[in-house]
């Protein structure tokens, strides 16, 4: 999936946008991946020796939550970020855990995989883990929920 059909999925946009690339997607498991590069966050984080901030880590995977939610599990047919309204999908309503096991470094591709655990009517509680050089430097665990526009 390309960025043009990542944007249509979630509001998000640059440089808050934290999906560059969809790898996979169904309606359970989504991989996707990131290139920090020279995103002005890493310029204060730290300068002389960039680290990825915990809290992007923590946003990459509730973006590919999102995009996974968006395309499976919308309550409209064809929604388009820039046309849909009446709707906030997968917000981030509750981390229950968030475990950093390693540094995540900005030079580097970063690649999120996020599994749906279970859905209860709007609520979808995730699991997600991030890698870099195939090494695991997160785990996350966390729910999104599905807003309707009147309750916003």
């Amino acid at each position: 999936m390309e960025l043009l059909e990542i944007k249509k999925l979630l509001h998000h946009r640059e440089p808050y946008l934290m999906v560059d690339k969809v790898i996979e997607v169904s309606s359970e498991l989504i991989h996707t991946q990131k290139d920090m590069g020279e995103h002005p966050i890493i310029e204060g984080h730290f300068p002389g020796a960039p680290i990825v901030p915990g809290a992007m880590l923590q946003e990459m995977c509730t973006q590919a939550a999102g995009v996974l939610i968006t395309r499976y599990h919308a309550p409209v047919e064809d929604y388009d970020s820039e046309k849909t309204k009446g709707y906030a999908l997968g917000v981030l309503r509750e981390v229950k855990s968030a475990k950093f096991l390693g540094m995540t470094r900005p030079d580097k591709i970063i690649d999120i995989k996020v599994r749906l655990e279970k859905i209860a009517r709007t609520r979808f509680d995730f699991y997600g883990e991030i890698y870099q050089d195939e090494r695991c430097s997160a785990k996350i665990n966390f729910q999104l929920v599905n807003i309707p526009g009147e309750l916003l």
